[in-house]
């Protein structure tokens, strides 16, 4: 198919309620919405970057630059969503504004060939479970309040968000109030290898994993790290590509990787990535980046591949949105379900989408 245009569409999401990592506190989650017109169908992509270069060296104007400056122009003449990364190689990095472009343009084709996302990667399950991600509070109280609302709602899994000062504490209460749930905690890189004495007082309280609690450059310490604490060690931002989980394995750095696919350049790397993991026996599951209903479609699909064995991110719509710009995903019974429509399945709401837009800009090919 021939590429027309991309459309780039700034967007700002009110969150229903702070979220705080070690990173820092969100209150909007600023994206940017691609709409990819072809001359078979128009596609959607969306681009996880941070405003701010604090999750990774991505942000979202530079995204948007590289995007119009280098990215999108190298898309002319005939094209599908596995032609994408291969044309787009020669420009370094980048990975999260690629796999917003690849997104749109795969779902471009897709919708044209009738065949949905979860299909063309290769889903196996019809419905997921979700886990649900809740961030440092002010409060051990207001802590146990958030997770017993979530457990209320049916969530499979609880991933607590540490930083050192909010790690034992607060896990040892939420352990004692909920013994039976499935628990996890996430340190985005709050941590250095001088702590891993402190982090195997974590080991007591049967966590599911420890989620990369090293800087992402320190593979090798979160092999020596693995070799203190008994908790399993799961990789986010150190992982980037399909070579560097290989490379992450064979250190012995993890025992389960999450795949963002923002993160590792779009959804074609990510299944690769799965696939390195399943044939070395590492347990995956899809991270969130709060994504808004057209990135969350995309994510439910990649959970329901066979070796997605652990709950994702993959929360419900209103867990971070009153109102999404798509058709919201509602939680059943612990789990959503999988689009089955062409593409992502879902499109957005027309008004609902021009109520966060901010503005847009059209580029074309």
């Amino acid at each position: 198919m021939k590429l027309t245009g991309v459309e780039l569409r700034w967007v700002e999401m009110p969150l229903k309620s702070p979220f705080r990592t070690s990173f820092g506190t969100q209150t909007v989650r600023g994206l940017l919405l691609l709409r990819a017109v072809t001359d078979s169908a128009e596609g959607w992509g969306e681009c996880v970057a941070m405003a701010d270069p604090v999750y990774s060296s991505e942000y979202l104007e530079g995204c948007a630059d590289v995007l119009r400056r280098f990215l999108i122009p190298a898309l002319t003449g005939p094209v599908d969503g596995v032609s994408v990364a291969p044309r787009l190689a020669r420009f370094r990095g980048h990975r999260m504004a690629k796999g917003a472009l690849e997104m749109a343009v795969l779902d471009a084709e897709l919708r044209a060939r009738g065949v949905s996302f979860g299909r063309e990667l290769g889903a196996v399950r019809t419905r997921v479970p979700c886990g649900v991600s809740v961030g440092i509070m002010n409060s051990i109280p207001e802590l146990l309040d958030a997770v017993t609302g979530y457990v209320d709602e049916g969530y499979v899994r609880i991933k607590l968000k540490i930083e050192p000062g909010w790690d034992v504490k607060p896990v040892r209460a939420v352990r004692e109030r909920f013994p039976d749930v499935l628990l996890q905690v996430d340190a985005n890189t709050a941590y250095t290898l001088a702590d891993a004495r402190h982090l195997a007082r974590l080991d007591p309280f049967d966590l599911l994993l420890i989620e990369q609690p090293l800087d992402e450059e320190d593979v090798l310490a979160h092999a020596a790290l693995a070799r203190v604490v008994q908790t399993p060690i799961c990789l986010d931002e150190s992982i980037t590509s399909a070579r560097s989980a290989a490379d992450a394995i064979k250190l012995g750095a993890c025992q389960i990787v999450n795949i963002k696919p923002g993160r590792v350049g779009g959804y074609l790397e990510a299944r690769r990535i799965h696939d390195v993991c399943a044939a070395h026996g590492i347990a995956v599951w899809c991270g969130g980046m709060l994504e808004t209903g057209i990135g969350r479609a995309a994510n439910v699909a990649l959970a329901a591949l066979p070796g997605c064995t652990l709950p994702g991110d993959t929360s419900a719509s209103d867990r971070y949105y009153a109102m999404d710009i798509t058709e919201p995903f509602v939680l059943d019974d612990g789990h959503l379900a999988v689009p089955t429509g062409p593409g992502l399945g879902v499109t957005p709401l027309p008004d609902a989408l021009d109520a966060v837009t901010v503005k847009t800009e059209w580029i074309p090919v």
